[in-house]
């Protein structure tokens, strides 16, 4: 019901965004919306401009489409907000450039091109196919018009021209393949030692107040609280509303009756039986004339009391039917050919047709049964009449309403309770939210973008009308309530935590010292053994590169040593832990690739089309780092509290 509901709605909320976008142009013109006044700009990339406004939204469109990629496994803790910005900021740089460089080399996106990613979009599908309806509907709710959308889309098609070429002209040549191959299952004899942080917590000095001090001033964003805003918001919705069903008269439904009986009519179907005999297309009279004349024989053998299913058995030339008795089953208007349909359709049951000329030849046909196509009777329907026509009343309902709301929240941009008191709404208080979002409606990017915008955040001005829920059909209007700007925490709140961070670095750091002592040692011939006394040595034996039981940085670094020289030379060398601040140190002391001869073709195929990716991506960034070193590119610093 919901899906046909928004379906005949077309879109509340695109038809709420023509309502409000009319009532700013009768004030402020039509430059308020087409960059009538200079915009920020947060880079020029050989002249051309990227205004803030352009990277703020493509930063919130990453971060929708992250949610609606990830659904229900969306976290936003897991990505971090500056980290999101600057990538959004470089992908904006290179497309820029690809495009100017693109259009110079006289690259162009054809008509045909835009016309087959549009019908091949899901967003503008319905039932697998393309609707232009849905088209237009998804373009309303994105405040496009098909024009821009097409030149947009054209753009972006352009971008990719230049780089898919480069991919396309990668390759992998058979050796290469089998040279990796051979290294990827390549094992190293290992022994190794773990050098705990731990065990230098008596070596530990307490640190000193100018130290504290120092770490402090040098990480402020470590000691950073995020911005946070509580909403105000009015939420209304179409679950919510309802129309008395007792106003629902006989007279009402039976006109709905009337109105929906197609609906209400099962399909008539038939079960039908025939006999071919095939004609060409292309055939002169004189064959059609023979064949009708055969076709007139074998009737009459039917009429004088032959069975019909033997005798199509014995003549009948469709493949399909022929040995079933001529057996089609049970078919419906709009699966057969135009010609026999209007003849199977027309006979009553039990009759056997005169001739019927199809393009595949002359039929004879019998319709033995017929079900549907009578309509279900008013009663049978009656309660689902009166419950659509009760939650179209509540459609209608919620559409007057969510007209009244942006209307009243329009006029009245400092405060919804006049939309409140009007609409009988209650207007509700939000938990501390930041720009990663919340709970509940503050789950929606969209919510939240609207939320820190400058509109709302900076000019305390309501919001537009939202859409919360893309399934549920509800309207939402927010203002803050109240803000606390981001600040770094006082050094005092956060001393303990200061003072632990620092010791822990001098625990890894003397950790680290050790390990590269016990290094030196063995390099200068003593046995590891011995160098390292005091700590377990671990013979960790042949290993490859996925053998599990042993730290993961001591396998990194195992597999980057260089090869040791011939003889008893070993290769070595320390690392350290990020997490624990333990540090190992690693020996190597024999190496042996693995045999290409004994690698299945399957996998060698698999390794070529690995490098070919991998070769492609890294001739693309050559070619981009090129062009980003020849051109002019003015970068300013991007923070965090931009509003997005």
């Amino acid at each position: 019901m919901l899906q046909e509901i928004r379906e005949r709605a077309q879109g509340w909320v695109a038809w709420a965004i023509v309502i409000l976008i009319t009532i700013p142009f009768a004030f402020w013109g039509i430059d308020s919306y087409f960059g009538g006044g200079a915009e920020s700009v947060v880079a020029t990339v050989n002249g051309t401009e990227i205004t803030e406004r352009a990277f703020n939204q493509n930063v919130n469109r990453t971060r929708i489409q992250l949610r609606d990629r990830l659904g229900d496994a969306y976290d936003p803790a897991l990505f971090d907000d500056q980290r999101i910005r600057e990538q959004v900021f470089e992908r904006m740089i290179r497309e820029t450039l690809l495009l100017a460089e693109s259009e110079a080399m006289g690259l162009r996106t054809s008509d045909q091109a835009i016309r087959a990613a549009i019908l091949s979009e899901p967003a503008f599908q319905q039932d697998g196919a393309f609707s232009n309806a849905q088209y237009e509907r998804v373009l309303q709710l994105q405040g496009l018009t098909p024009a821009a959308y097409e030149a947009s889309l054209r753009s972006e098609l352009l971008v990719t021209q230049l780089p898919r070429a480069i991919r396309e002209t990668a390759f992998a040549t058979d050796a290469l393949a089998k040279r990796s191959a051979s290294l990827v299952h390549q094992e190293r004899r290992v022994s190794y030692v773990s050098v705990p942080s731990a065990s230098f917590e008596d070596a530990v000095e307490p640190p000193t107040d100018a130290a504290i001090a120092a770490y402090y001033d040098e990480h402020p964003n470590q000691f950073a609280t995020s911005e946070q805003v509580r909403i105000s918001y009015l939420l209304l919705d179409a679950d919510e509303l309802s129309a008395p069903a007792q106003g629902i008269d006989e007279a009402s439904l039976r006109e709905q009756y009337q109105l929906r009986l197609e609906e209400f009519t099962a399909p008539e179907e038939r079960e039908v039986r025939h006999i071919l005999l095939t004609v060409a297309a292309d055939a002169d009279q004189s064959v059609l004339d023979e064949t009708r004349e055969r076709l007139q024989a074998i009737q009459q053998r039917i009429r004088g009391g032959e069975p019909f299913a033997e005798v199509a058995t014995e003549v009948s030339e469709d493949p399909g039917s022929a040995s079933q008795g001529g057996d089609l089953g049970w078919v419906a208007r709009g699966t057969l050919d135009p010609a026999f349909e209007q003849a199977v359709f027309a006979l009553e049951p039990e009759t056997l047709s005169e001739p019927v000329r199809s393009r595949f030849g002359y039929h004879l046909v019998e319709v033995l049964d017929v079900r549907g196509g009578e309509p279900q009777p008013f009663e049978a329907v009656k309660d689902e009449l009166i419950a659509d026509l009760g939650s179209g009343g509540a459609e209608s309902v919620f559409f007057e309403q969510a007209e009244q709301l942006a209307t009243l929240t329009y006029e009245s941009p400092d405060s919804l309770i006049p939309a409140a008191e009007a609409l009988g709404l209650e207007v509700r208080l939000s938990e501390w939210i930041d720009r990663s979002g919340g709970e509940g409606v503050f789950a929606n990017p969209r919510v939240v973008a609207a939320a820190f915008s400058e509109e709302v955040l900076e000019l305390g001005n309501n919001s537009a009308l939202l859409e919360p829920d893309p399934d549920a059909l509800q309207a939402l209007v927010l203002r803050v309530a109240e803000h606390h700007e981001p600040s770094v925490k006082p050094l005092d709140e956060v001393r303990d935590e200061i003072v632990t961070v620092l010791k822990a670095q001098q625990k890894a750091e003397a950790a680290q010292d050790s390990a590269e002592a016990i290094v030196a040692e063995v390099e200068a011939g003593q046995a590891l053994a011995e160098a390292a006394q005091g700590f377990e040595v671990v013979e960790a034996g042949e290993v490859d590169r996925s053998a599990p039981g042993r730290p993961l940085e001591v396998t990194q670094l195992a597999f980057s040593l260089p090869r040791p020289a011939a003889g008893d030379d070993l290769s070595v060398g320390s690392t350290s832990a990020s997490d624990s601040g333990d540090a190992f140190v690693v020996v190597v002391s024999e190496v042996n690739d693995g045999d290409p001869n004994q690698i299945d073709e399957a996998e060698l195929e698999a390794e070529t089309g690995m490098l070919t990716r991998s070769l492609a991506s890294a001739d693309v960034d050559a070619v981009l780092a090129a062009m980003q070193a020849r051109a002019k590119i003015e970068r300013k610093p991007l923070v965090t509290d931009e509003p997005f």
